[in-house]
Order: C-alpha cells, then sequence, then structure tokens
C-alpha cells in the first residue's frame, strides 16, 4: 500500500484541537498494550474476569481491573454481575466493541506477518555503529 492509497484529511486540526484531542484518547484506550489483547480475548464471546486473567500472559489483577473498567467506560465492553456467592461477574463486547475487531484483527494479522521483516530491520538498524 502506497501513501496515495490512505486518504488524510483535507485540512488537518491542530493537535490542541477538541476533536483530535478525542481521537488521541480513544486510540490510545484502544491501541494500550492490554487493550487488544481483551478485545480479541472476547471475540469469541463472554469470559469471566479469571478466564481473561488466564489467557492473558503477564497482565496483573489491577491492570485487568483497571483496562476492563475504561473499556466499560467508553461503551466496548459490558459487564454482567450474577448475584451468586462468590459473585460470578462476566464480560463480552458490545456491538461497539464489535466494530473493532475488523481493524483489531488486521493489525494483528499485519505485526504477525511482518514480525520478521521487522526484527531483521531492528538488527540492522541496531549494527550500525551511530545508533548504539
Amino acid at each position: 500500500m502506497s501513501p496515495s492509497h490512505i486518504e488524510l484529511p483535507k485540512d488537518t486540526p491542530s493537535p490542541d484541537a477538541e476533536g483530535c484531542r478525542a481521537t488521541r484518547e480513544i486510540l490510545d484506550r484502544v491501541g494500550d498494550k492490554w487493550s487488544l489483547y481483551i478485545i480479541a480475548t472476547l471475540a469469541n464471546g463472554t469470559k469471566r474476569f479469571n478466564e481473561l486473567k488466564r489467557g492473558i500472559d503477564g497482565i496483573s489483577q489491577r491492570m485487568l481491573t483497571l483496562t476492563l473498567r475504561g473499556l466499560e467506560r467508553d461503551g466496548l465492553i459490558t459487564r454482567t454481575i450474577y448475584p451468586t456467592i462468590p459473585p460470578r461477574v462476566d464480560y463480552e463486547l458490545t456491538a461497539l466493541g464489535g466494530t473493532l475487531l475488523g481493524p483489531v484483527m488486521s493489525l494483528v494479522n499485519w505485526a504477525d506477518t511482518n514480525k520478521q521483516a521487522i526484527s531483521e530491520a531492528r538488527r540492522q538498524f541496531d549494527k550500525k555503529p551511530d545508533h548504539r
């Protein structure tokens, strides 16, 4: 894909413009380290908190809680509490969250397809004497 295939806005807003800030906040949410994992994990349906924790290697309980809370606040997931002992809490993608699956999986597939090329580019870059 060449840059000519990418549609850019005719009038790029200032980074301080209200719309630009809002877009940046949304991209910060969906582009953080854990949100993509959670969204991809919920692609196959509802999961309980501990299922998510076990399925996402390296995430702490606190970080999972904070990320789930942020995704819920943004309307991307729902949280359902069942009055059992102990309480059961399920998480699932909302319709809005489901619209993220295409872009998220495209990004995951792109990364998977290009990981060796990127690794080689990094290796070549790091070999240069002016980049150490």
